[in-house]
């Protein structure tokens, strides 16, 4: 039975609240982000995302402080993103106990930062989130900046370049499926996964485990990411921390994908 990554992204703000975004504008907050931890390290979690969607609009660093406390809590393998701009920054990161640092706009701004941090801790160290949208006249293009600012660059043209610079990861993060509880967006998810050669992680919609399977068999994802659907109860539903037992994942997910 082969085992997939089920991965829950935790999305703070400038004063480290717990929050969740739909189509990366509206927010809702949830919590601390230290109980949600504590929690999902008895769910025998594969790892979590945290990011921090103020830092590089306020045009801060990330929050070293609060970022080694949440990650001091934690008894499962943890990346972060938001704020990083150099290799001193995902150091001290790693130091904090992190395994993976994810990059977003510094990396479509200097790709060469992807290729300095893979080089230095190993490409399985640095992933690359591209946030994407549908553009007004067709198509779609990547955004940076917490969604704000245009890049002209498809999917499919982000995500060769952060590969060809060394990125050990790509996280294909759908803007417009973001907290909609509408599934995982497979044209996308196949275009972007056949052509490069690094896994690709699905996020953005899912909203049942039934969204995984096909994201990884007819999308060619590597693994899959939600927010939503691990932080409420259901859809229009309160907030409850959870995430899916060992027996559920394996019947409804995993045993299908042999």
């Amino acid at each position: 039975m082969r085992r997939i990554r089920v991965i829950p992204v935790l999305t703070i703000d400038r004063e480290r609240r717990l929050v969740k975004t739909v189509a990366f504008g509206k927010r809702t907050y949830i919590g601390d982000p230290i109980n949600a931890v504590r929690i999902f390290n008895t769910k025998m979690v594969d790892e979590i995302l945290l990011l921090d969607i103020d830092a590089t609009i306020d045009g801060r660093g990330p929050n070293f402080e609060a970022i080694g406390d949440i990650v001091e809590e934690a008894f499962l393998p943890m990346g972060y993103g938001g704020g990083i701009r150099s290799i001193d920054d995902a150091a001290r990161l790693f130091q904090l106990g992190l395994e993976k640092v994810v990059l977003s706009s510094a990396a479509l701004a200097d790709p060469a930062l992807v290729t300095a941090i893979a080089e230095r801790f190993g490409a399985q160290a640095v992933a690359v989130s591209l946030p994407y949208a549908k553009k007004l006249l067709g198509g779609q293009q990547v955004l940076t900046r917490s969604g704000k600012v245009k890049t002209g660059q498809s999917p499919v043209e982000a995500a060769k370049a952060m590969a060809a610079s060394g990125a050990g990861e790509i996280i294909l993060y759908s803007i417009d499926r973001d907290g909609k509880w509408s599934g995982f967006d497979l044209p996308t998810i196949t275009a972007v996964a056949e052509a490069v050669d690094v896994p690709v992680v699905a996020c953005g919609g899912a909203s049942a485990l039934g969204d995984f399977l096909p994201a990884i068999q007819g999308g060619g994802a590597s693994a899959v990411a939600a927010s939503s659907l691990f932080v409420y109860r259901a859809q229009n539903q309160g907030v409850l921390i959870s995430y899916p037992d060992e027996a559920d994942l394996r019947d409804q997910f995993f045993a299908k994908l042999d």
